[in-house]
């Protein structure tokens, strides 16, 4: 009934010019299931009274929220949101629309974009409820196909408006991250077992997310183009983190989160690790092949949030759940250390995050770090790692490949630009070391090498 509604208000609204929107359906409206009665239920107790939208039945989670004023789009189809009730503190959500989310290229549009499979972070809504104070059901934006409303219905996720977002708020920034279920209709009455708050955290969310069968992505050029072939170890990987890569002529091949990676490391110039949702605690499989590749490869290594974690359980360090976790466009992060990477140690940059887990520190005791390694970023609120860098390979070490790790999001999308070129830091270590490799194996350079060392040692 949605979609026929929804064909024929594009009908009466399409137009068409010569833009690349040519036929694209102008409106600023689009139909969505009539609000219910609906509560918020917090397992702790809380009750939050407001009407649905969305899909039109209940559903259970972790209730976080975050800071982001802007992308909502964006993050309610980030793959680390799976099994969460996403609170949104920015007092009015939807007044853009959403996007056609089967468009070619990205938000971005870049130039160098290519078709990865969705326009936004994924191709579907990965929330498992969304939390507003205001919904604004008519919007207006160039790139619109439908409202925030009718897009949720489309993805079976509810979502509930007019509550006091403040309030749930300061509730979980005091108690933490809370289970909850969004109640809608006659369940809006009820009250659930305590046993119906079901922690998402305790289950593999990544072998949920990640793609099931490994694939490649050519750059825009094509594979003539290619400088370099990096894996991407796919935990939940936001499309944007494959973006920033093609951008720079990669050649990117994907590969699902328990793949045996060092089965077929050599095919690579380096290895990505992406972001993901849940604990890293659940996916040893993965910890175990990374620590393997960090042993033993000589190739650069970088990890993103989930990634990030998934480094430091490799080399021994522990991963604990924190109070509410950071979550937002608008974290700041002091950088340590320089990780031989365009970083101004010492200074504060703004970061896009999204997690619920840390890597412990301490300077001894359990939670020491081993020899060379050491923090590279930490948060400017709660001081909490924000990053790991092997250091054995930043002071010359040729037998130790650099790897590195940050716990916020350098491709954005949405968010901050500061740490961006991370990106470009770390496709020009993959080159340098693919340069390496290939002088090493050319007979005739190391011929040459060799005949100007032995006159070297007679002179």
């Amino acid at each position: 009934m949605i979609t026929a509604l929804y064909s024929r208000e594009v009908a009466r609204t399409s137009f068409t010019n010569s833009s690349k929107w040519a036929l694209r359906p102008l409106t600023t409206w689009s139909p969505s299931p009539t609000p219910q009665p609906a509560v918020l239920r917090l397992k702790t107790g809380e009750v939050f009274h407001g009407r649905s939208f969305g899909a039109q039945h209940s559903t259970f989670g972790e209730t976080v929220f975050t800071t982001s004023i802007t992308s909502y789009t964006d993050s309610l189809t980030d793959p680390s949101y799976r099994g969460q009730i996403l609170t949104f503190t920015t007092p009015m959500i939807g007044n853009y629309g959403v996007p056609n989310n089967s468009t070619p290229g990205s938000a971005r549009e870049h130039p160098a974009d290519v078709d990865v499979g969705c326009f936004l972070e994924s191709d579907h809504v990965q929330a498992s409820g969304v939390v507003v104070s205001e919904l604004c059901e008519r919007f207006s934006h160039f790139q619109a196909y439908e409202s925030l409303a009718s897009w949720c219905a489309r993805h079976d996720v509810p979502g509930i408006q007019g509550i006091d977002t403040r309030a749930l708020t300061t509730l979980l920034r005091n108690q933490g991250s809370t289970l909850g279920a969004i109640l809608v209709g006659e369940d809006a009455e009820k009250i659930p077992d305590a046993s119906q708050f079901v922690d998402p955290m305790a289950d593999n969310l990544v072998a949920q997310v990640s793609t099931k069968t490994p694939y490649t992505i050519q750059p825009a050029g094509g594979a003539s183009a290619s400088r370099a072939h990096v894996a991407l170890l796919d935990f939940g990987s936001k499309a944007n983190i494959l973006r920033s890569l093609l951008r720079h002529n990669i050649t990117v091949t994907v590969l699902p989160w328990d793949f045996d990676f060092n089965a077929v490391r050599d095919q690579y110039d380096g290895l990505f690790l992406s972001n993901g949702p849940g604990s890293p605690n659940s996916i040893t499989a993965a910890i175990q092949s990374v620590a393997k590749t960090i042993q033993e490869w000589d190739r650069p290594v970088f990890g993103i949030c989930m990634g990030s974690q998934v480094i430091g359980l490799a080399i021994g360090l522990r991963a604990y759940r924190m109070k509410f976790g950071n979550r937002g466009h608008n974290q700041p992060v002091l950088a340590l250390s320089a990780g031989d990477m365009s970083v101004q140690a010492g200074r504060v940059y703004i970061t896009s995050q999204n997690h619920g887990y840390a890597l412990a520190y301490s300077e001894e005791g359990e939670d020491a770090w081993p020899e060379g390694w050491q923090p590279w970023f930490i948060n400017a609120n709660d001081w909490s790692v924000e990053g790991i860098v092997r250091t054995e390979a930043l002071q010359g070490n040729s037998q130790k490949a650099p790897v590195w790790g940050v716990q916020f999001h350098p491709e954005h999308a949405g968010g901050p630009e500061d740490t961006n070129p991370l990106f470009d830091d770390y496709v020009e270590q993959v080159l340098r070391y693919k340069s390496m490799r290939n002088l090493s194996s050319d007979p005739s350079i190391v011929s040459a090498a060799s005949a100007a060392a032995n006159k070297a040692a007679h002179l």
